[in-house]
């Protein structure tokens, strides 16, 4: 962790008189997990589309690998090595789970519709690669046993661990995880948590917003707090949970 992957500087977003983000800057180390916490409505997932192209900032500056992307479309900012996965998933329910992690490879394609359509050899040689990659992807998470299983028969645990091998297949530099907890069991959880530090182990930096503070602050290198779209910590997590203001905003007055 001794170079910075992602910095944010003074990035500000509002929609009508509501100011989503204010004033965040932050950096993400190279080779670190790094978790954006706060309470609902605090401005986590606003951060993530900013970083991720699907929301543009009204101001500030967003660099990764310092070369500037602020307001750079989806696709593009994927192309770079930055992936993400969302609070609720957005697989392709009818499509088996081989094809799911396979659409996740597409930005690491060059074949389009013309070389597509006439059906060229080396377009042959790519979908091949394509399908291998996705297929070890599926056996590195334990998946490869639902490979020809449609996504929708999936339960929820599984469908949330295909669409991390999506984002995986993009061959990702930065993974941003939304919520990655959510509607999990205690032993989901756990398997998360393990899956999350063996993706950072991989070479993957991991940026996470999640409201589950067991699994924030036991694989986390660094946290973000956010209150109402601004920062107002960031630090260790051991550093973070003697926070005064942390925890008076998830606690209350008294118990600061």
């Amino acid at each position: 962790m001794d170079s910075v992957l992602l910095e944010t500087r003074s990035l500000h977003r509002s929609f009508g008189g509501v100011h989503a983000v204010r004033d965040v800057s932050m950096k993400v180390q190279s080779g670190a997990i790094k978790a954006v916490i706060g309470p609902n409505g605090a401005g986590k997932t606003t951060l993530f589309n900013l970083i991720a192209g699907t929301t543009a900032p009204h101001q500030g500056e967003i660099l990764f690998r310092g070369k500037q992307i602020t307001a750079w479309k989806p696709h593009a900012v994927a192309s770079l090595g930055i992936a993400r996965t969302f609070q609720t998933t957005k697989l392709f329910p009818h499509m088996t789970v081989h094809e799911n992690v396979m659409v996740g490879r597409h930005p690491r394609t060059r074949a389009g519709f013309f070389a597509g359509l006439l059906n060229l050899p080396w377009t042959w040689r790519e979908d091949r690669e394509t399908q291998i990659k996705a297929a070890e992807i599926l056996v590195d998470l334990g998946l490869a046993a639902y490979a020809k299983e449609t996504a929708a028969n999936l339960s929820f645990g599984r469908q949330r661990l295909v669409e991390f091998a999506r984002a995986l297949a993009t061959e990702p530099a930065l993974l941003l995880l939304d919520e990655p907890a959510a509607g999990l069991n205690i032993y989901e959880t756990k398997e998360l948590s393990d899956l999350i530090l063996k993706i950072r182990d991989r070479g993957v930096t991991c940026l996470i917003v999640e409201h589950d503070m067991s699994l924030v602050m036991n694989i986390s290198d660094e946290v973000l707090v956010l209150d109402q779209g601004q920062k107002i910590a960031e630090g260790p997590p051991k550093e973070i949970q003697r926070n005064p203001d942390v925890i008076r905003i998830y606690l209350g007055d008294d118990h600061a």
